[in-house]
């Protein structure tokens, strides 16, 4: 299985599957100096790990991150930087059921007609398992951004879980860590709590919207064409397990609004220029434009669920399929800080390609 690496400059290659001894990722191109230990990373990974509370798969996985090349003092070498998490409680047995078997709306049988061979367990490669380890990359990425970028901070929430949304007029950063859904609205995190139990109590699923923001930017990252900072941010939320839809600022919106509303307009402030409102997302033809960065993706509802869906063998029989074990009713939860990892790395690439190229000459306005 080839591609298992993004980046330009920064480059992440994952490794490991979901019931394997360990899985990880090797880190390429962080800036030698970054002051990293295993402790900048765990509370990232914290974030993300699983068993946290009823909402989230019962599997309990301390998801301890061990960084074994690339760092030497507590400071980066600008050499691959190894870091692995061991996998603790795999129940490999829950998936013995359906080893000849498709889970619908799994990727079990596009693997199956692509390889030939899948791992059944947990999914293997496919499993959202392997988030840990982009999540675990991503805090190197921050630690790089803090000393290159200062005060650029990049969070994510959620704005939607299946039909219910958030109220913007509740928007509160401060909620976003005191639920377990990471929503900015205290009003909507009691609703949804109440909405996801009822799901999970009748073995169902459901989707959900998250956000990333980046505050703090920078103008000028990105480039105009095949490197577009809105390309990339893109991709790499698509690469994420269950994620059906991208959008950059305003996104699919964009299309009911006219020229005139569309237009973020700009007036000089004392800093500079100034834009009265922020429809692009912080990016203009590829470029950042020193706005915050806004970002939002779709994941879809947890294929695996103990309600019986039709499928087929890999005989070719038709059976009905109970899929057990220990999963998400909403991997939008978890999907989250997979959303702000997956952000922080692109960032973090793409200031050091700038930096490559232009050595963070900027134009001047007034």
């Amino acid at each position: 299985m080839s591609f298992n690496t993004f980046g330009h400059m920064f480059r992440v290659t994952t490794w490991g599957e979901s019931h394997g001894p360990a899985l990880g990722a090797t880190v390429d191109g962080c800036p030698p100096g970054v002051p990293l230990t295993e402790a900048d990373i765990q509370p990232w990974l914290d974030k993300r790990k699983p068993g946290q509370n009823k909402f989230t798969t019962q599997r309990q996985e301390a998801d301890h991150v061990r960084i074994l090349s690339g760092v030497y003092e507590g400071r980066t070498t600008g050499t691959p930087i190894q870091l692995m998490i061991e996998n603790t409680d795999q129940r490999s047995k829950d998936y013995g059921d359906i080893a000849q078997k498709f889970r619908p709306g799994h990727a079990d049988i596009s693997y199956h007609q692509k390889y030939g061979i899948r791992d059944p367990r947990g999914g293997g490669r496919s499993s959202a398992r392997e988030t840990a380890a982009r999540v675990a990359a991503g805090g190197v990425a921050r630690a790089a951004l803090a000393q290159l970028v200062p005060g650029l901070s990049v969070t994510g929430y959620m704005v939607q879980m299946g039909p219910h949304k958030i109220d913007r007029a509740r928007f509160d950063w401060d909620q976003i860590g005191e639920n377990p859904f990471w929503v900015p609205d205290a009003v909507a995190a009691n609703d949804w709590a109440v909405y996801l139990d009822d799901l999970r109590k009748a073995h169902n699923s459901v989707g959900a919207v998250i956000e990333v923001t980046a505050r703090g930017m920078v103008a000028g990252l990105g480039a105009p064409i095949y490197a577009k900072l809105d390309t990339d941010l893109a991709a790499a939320m698509m690469s994420i397990n269950a994620v059906k839809g991208v959008e950059i600022g305003e996104g699919m919106a964009a299309a009911n609004l006219t020229g005139v509303e569309n237009a973020d307009e700009i007036r000089m402030g004392a800093q500079g220029p100034e834009f009265l409102s922020n429809h692009a997302g912080g990016i203009l033809g590829g470029i950042s434009t020193g706005q915050d960065v806004m970002v939002r993706f779709s994941v879809k509802p947890t294929s695996s669920i103990l309600t019986p869906r039709q499928t087929v063998t890999v005989a070719g029989e038709e059976v009905d399929l109970i899929t057990k074990g220990r999963h998400d009713p909403c991997v939008g939860i978890r999907a989250v800080p997979v959303g702000e990892a997956m952000m922080a790395c692109v960032l973090l690439d793409h200031f050091l390609m700038d930096r490559g190229q232009t050595g963070g000459l900027r134009g001047v306005i007034g």
